[in-house]
């Protein structure tokens, strides 16, 4: 169950309130008039199954709510209601599987930010996957994978194509290219620091490695990890079920591959660049396109969803 809040100046109230009471998926509705100071106006709440909620959101959107007012989407946790459970029956499709594609592109664009924050944990991220490279540590590579905030931007390039959001495509490809190089370059930079002080040697880059040896040696296992990895990320993203995130951050091998080219770029060891970079190119590439492939199959089978519910709604006007 979802709580939709509009704030809508005084003049598109009654046309808001329409536009909930038409809509069987509404199972609670409040209106308090002249609440809103900012616009001047109304504020009307109510509450929606999760999975008529795009078809609300768009019709709140022709009317141009989101211009003249604003319009809020919050997850209720728990709630007690029999017409809200009714709703919920009668509505296609299921609460879990519902994407609310107005909270998918939200959190795209939050993701996709580019500030000091992110620059961060991605930095820290690719140090840490250097140090577990030195040492040989596979534990250590899974923390660099959990650190790592790159997913959302790939997970953004998805989102972008499918809702065609162009300007949210260049957010996350800005993103995605500093972010890495950023952190690429001051790994580099600590790198040739640990070699100057001894704590870094040759053999270290260049010696058996059988616990991060995947690291630089990209095969067709790694690509179909990465197209697993993002179509379970996209699921948890788009779904009200976030459980399967962690499992999508240590499957995949972008960060550590960043943290290896610092490394053979610090050492100049062409073998530890190439093969890395070849390995996070086939991580992101196979990430992005499933996200994408994963995304549009949603798109499409909620629309199909919207068209089900438009139907079944114009029956009894037919048969009038």
């Amino acid at each position: 169950m979802l709580q939709i809040r509009v704030n809508a100046p005084k003049a598109m109230t009654d046309d808001v309130i329409q536009i909930f009471e038409a809509d069987d998926a509404v199972t609670g509705l409040s209106v308090l008039r002249g609440a809103s100071l900012k616009p001047q106006g109304d504020l009307v709440l109510a509450d929606v199954a999760r999975e008529a909620a795009n078809d609300v959101i768009t019709r709140l959107r022709e009317l141009g709510v989101h211009r003249d007012g604003t319009i809020e989407i919050d997850q209720v946790r728990t709630w007690l209601s029999r017409s809200g459970f009714d709703a919920e029956v009668r509505t296609p499709g299921s609460s879990s599987d519902a994407v609310v594609w107005a909270d998918v592109a939200q959190r795209s664009y939050e993701e996709t930010e580019l500030n000091w924050t992110y620059l961060s944990f991605m930095t820290l991220a690719t140090m840490l996957a250097a140090i577990a490279i030195v040492v040989d540590s596979q534990v250590l590579v899974i923390g660099a994978m959990v650190l790592g905030p790159e997913f959302g931007a790939i997970a953004a390039l998805g989102v972008a194509l499918v809702r065609r959001r162009f300007t949210l495509f260049g957010l996350a490809v800005r993103t995605l290219l500093i972010g890495f190089a950023v952190s690429i370059a001051v790994t580099f930079l600590l790198a040739l620091v640990g070699r100057g002080l001894g704590w870094i040697t040759l053999e270290d880059v260049t010696g058996p490695r059988p616990s991060t040896a995947f690291i630089y040696t990209p095969d067709k296992w790694s690509f179909i990890v990465a197209v697993i990895a993002a179509m379970a990320g996209v699921l948890a993203l788009t779904s009200s079920k976030a459980a399967g995130m962690a499992g999508v951050f240590i499957s995949v091998t972008t960060v550590p591959a960043s943290g290896n080219i610092a490394l053979g770029a610090a050492f100049g060891v062409g073998e530890a660049i190439w093969g890395s970079t070849l390995q996070l190119v086939v991580n992101l590439t196979g990430m992005a396109l499933a996200g994408w492939a994963t995304l549009a199959v949603q798109q499409r089978v909620w629309s199909r969803v919207s068209i089900r519910r438009a139907r079944a709604a114009a029956k009894p006007h037919r048969m009038l």
